[in-house]
């Protein structure tokens, strides 16, 4: 029997090693994984030395190799999952489909999600002085500005009618990381729920909601939102 590897992650609060969470559900391998959940306030393991010889970014999720190597950054940890276990390839079958998937899941993480999370970290102190090193509400509020208005072009294109970015009939990464925007922009100190302002993000929201796989990877009850307390198990 294969050992497990270990996986460690955050709360599904945490928009990047949900990314991941969500990943791995999706892909059906959550099983291969022995998944390390940590306290990230206002404990910090993540901060700490342990960690930080395997990460010295001191970020999640990070993953242990077979080899004892050390895997890290969302994107990369799912590229290499998803061409190391069988299944539906959820960064794309073909070449065309994974340059769109990058095209798409890069201009959502870095125009919305990131926006979003770096609003989080410069308008409040939540996650305490370990992690909360700056405080710069203006710029929050402009981040926030940004976050609406690519969202707003995210919305356009799902607006054809199409159920996922590619128009495919699965979700993809691009699609996984919308999810988590949304989800992060729903969590109450953002205060910048997507799927309240724009039409087909709410419908995308909602379509995540019936999937297994969403249901899974948020059973943590971590996310901090209410309306997803009922997947706690």
């Amino acid at each position: 029997m294969t050992e497990k590897l270990q996986l460690y992650t955050s709360p599904s609060a945490f928009p990047n090693p949900q990314r991941l969470r969500l990943f791995i559900h999706e892909k059906g391998i959550a099983d291969q994984f022995n998944e390390i959940i940590y306290d990230m306030a206002p404990g910090g393991e993540q901060r700490k030395w342990p960690h930080l010889k395997m990460n010295p970014w001191g970020e999640t999720p990070t993953l242990v190799l077979a080899d004892g190597a050390y895997l890290s950054e969302t994107a990369g940890v799912v590229r290499y999952l998803d061409q190391q276990y069988p299944g539906r390839k959820i960064m794309g079958e073909s070449a065309l489909e994974q340059g769109q998937d990058t095209m798409w899941e890069n201009r959502i993480w870095t125009h919305i999600l990131y926006r979003i999370v770096t609003m989080f970290h410069v308008m409040h102190q939540g996650l305490g002085p370990k992690i909360e090193l700056t405080s710069n509400p203006q710029w929050g509020e402009h981040c926030r500005k940004e976050a609406l208005s690519h969202a707003a072009l995210v919305d356009r294109h799902l607006s054809d009618g199409r159920e996922w970015m590619l128009g495919g009939a699965a979700p993809t990464f691009a699609d996984i990381t919308l999810c988590t925007a949304i989800a992060f922009s729903k969590f109450p100190a953002n205060a910048t729920p997507l799927d309240e302002r724009f039409e087909y993000l709410d419908k995308l929201w909602r379509r995540w909601q019936t999937r297994a796989s969403f249901k899974a990877a948020y059973a943590d009850g971590g996310s901090g939102l209410a309306e997803l307390d009922y997947l706690k198990k």
